[in-house]
């Protein structure tokens, strides 16, 4: 079997496609989030009803990323705001 000898470089509409680094890509299917912040006194744990993702609020001032599906119920329990 020959090898091509780098001519596929040559041939027209084969070019590379440049990819973005040092950027975090986002797949395109995937949910937007939004951010929550803990304003409690020590660290708090809600799980989230419709996803089952457990979110972990460290301390007071912890900002954690939501799925959008939970959002509404994480917005009733008291000391967690939306940001």
């Amino acid at each position: 079997m020959s090898c091509c000898g780098r001519q596929r470089e040559q041939f027209p509409g084969t070019s590379q496609i440049p990819t973005q680094t040092g950027a975090r890509q986002r797949h395109p299917m995937s949910p937007p989030v939004i951010r929550f912040e803990y304003a409690g006194k020590t660290g708090m744990t809600v799980q989230g009803p419709v996803t089952g993702k457990r979110y972990r609020f460290d301390k007071p001032g912890s900002r954690v990323l939501v799925d959008p599906r939970d959002s509404p119920s994480l917005s009733a329990v008291p000391h967690l705001r939306r940001v």
